[in-house]
């Protein structure tokens, strides 16, 4: 277990966020903990002023409500954290989940403590029964506490927490909400074992089960969510834990990759023309956005917007080839979801998505696939991941506490 220091003595007062001063010094604190982590991948401060905006984050306009908490010692701010209601979830699921996210501290027990507690009051006064977490007011994004895989930077959409955080969570009596979040290295730079019993299930799924792919249509956007919605929550609904998505969610998580994602590596299993399987594929932006300073100061939005424009949609045929020669640039492509009803799994369908998206990404100069975060109590992702080459490289873990009785 990693060394927690308890240094007590001083008073940890914790205190709202009541104006844009203390607003800027809360979303500003990560730098506190991680600025001198090179692993660290800031957050985009200008998409985390919009997720935090009751006027425009999407887990308020679905009906959620949070407050946000400073925590201050001997006159510097030490901590962060959000305490959360995603109510309609808990109306649909008939639970009394109080979320609690952005939860970053220095080494010192009595902070993350009192951090917790205020947490808990707070769910405790709305009549909650659970804490849940850490989840950032989204259910996709950079969740959960780093296990292990600490020796390199995540990729888009994973998170990063020191050391200190995982025993923290243990000794202020947190248990395992589910089973790990893992993430899965494929090398493309390296022959992938069986490629050949690959191929051959892929082409009996197409011949003889009358499996198909499709690419994206990102001008039928709203189509596509629907299909990608369904899926959701037909593929997962067996995960212990499994919060079913709903269409705003799920079309404010889809729409940023509209500007960068290559349709032809956004694909669908197809089966007597019905969408049966999901499985997208995009360049892993992190690689850029963590030389950006989270677009902290007008140097750094500048230099990120041009590296990130080098990843706006194509229009003309020109742009379509240098945005693949560009795209080489890039190391890892990074692959969010595998989708697949379970009444196609062991049919072809997912090795059908595997082959067909190695095939499309030969050639493209692409080091390595990562895929995450799937869940070890869905067994088919990791296994199949694994009969080719795969290998867990980074695991997360989300957390649960009974609320204490005031």
């Amino acid at each position: 277990m990693d060394e927690i220091e308890i240094q007590g003595k001083s008073k940890v007062q914790v205190c709202p966020v009541e104006n844009k001063r203390d607003f800027e010094r809360f979303l500003r604190f990560p730098w506190t903990i991680y600025g001198n982590d090179p692993l660290w991948v800031p957050p985009i401060l200008p998409e985390r002023k919009a997720i935090l905006d009751p006027k425009r984050g999407e887990f308020f306009l679905r009906g959620g409500e949070a407050k946000l908490f400073l925590a201050i010692k001997e006159g510097r701010i030490v901590g962060t954290i959000a305490a959360a209601e995603d109510c309609s979830a808990n109306t649909r699921d008939a639970t009394k989940h109080c979320i609690f996210g952005f939860f970053e501290y220095i080494n010192d027990l009595d902070v993350a403590r009192a951090l917790i507690e205020t947490v808990e009051e707070w769910g405790h006064s709305r009549g909650l029964t659970e804490l849940y977490g850490p989840f950032n007011l989204d259910y996709e994004n950079a969740y959960g506490v780093l296990v292990e895989g600490r020796d390199r930077p995540p990729v888009l959409l994973c998170g990063h927490t020191p050391p200190y955080y995982l025993s923290t969570m243990e000794i202020l009596g947190f248990l395992p909400a589910r089973g790990d979040n893992i993430a899965i290295e494929i090398r493309l730079d390296k022959p992938i074992p069986d490629r050949a019993k690959l191929a051959s299930l892929a082409a009996s799924a197409r011949e003889h089960r009358g499996y198909s792919i499709r690419n994206a249509n990102f001008f039928r956007f709203e189509d596509e969510v629907n299909c990608v919605l369904e899926l959701l929550n037909k593929s997962l609904a067996h995960l212990p834990g499994f919060i079913a998505w709903e269409k705003p969610a799920v079309r404010a998580l889809l729409e940023p990759f509209r500007s960068f994602a290559d349709p032809r590596l956004v694909l669908f299993a197809m089966k007597e023309g019905k969408t049966v399987g999901f499985f997208p594929a995009v360049p892993n932006l992190n690689e850029v956005l963590i030389k950006c300073d989270g677009f902290r100061t007008p140097y750094a939005a500048l230099s990120g917007l041009i590296r990130m424009s080098l990843f706006s949609h194509p229009r003309t045929p020109e742009m379509r080839g240098i945005r693949r020669f560009l795209s080489r640039r890039y190391e890892c492509v990074t692959i969010k979801s595998v989708l697949v009803p379970p009444e196609h799994w062991g049919a072809g369908a997912a090795a059908l998505l595997f082959d067909e998206m190695i095939r499309r990404l030969e050639g493209l100069g692409y080091s390595w696939i990562d895929l995450s975060l799937t869940s070890e109590d869905n067994p088919n992702t990791p296994a199949l991941a694994e009969r080719f080459g795969g290998k867990i490289y980074k695991r997360y873990r989300v957390f649960r506490k009974a609320i204490a009785s005031y």
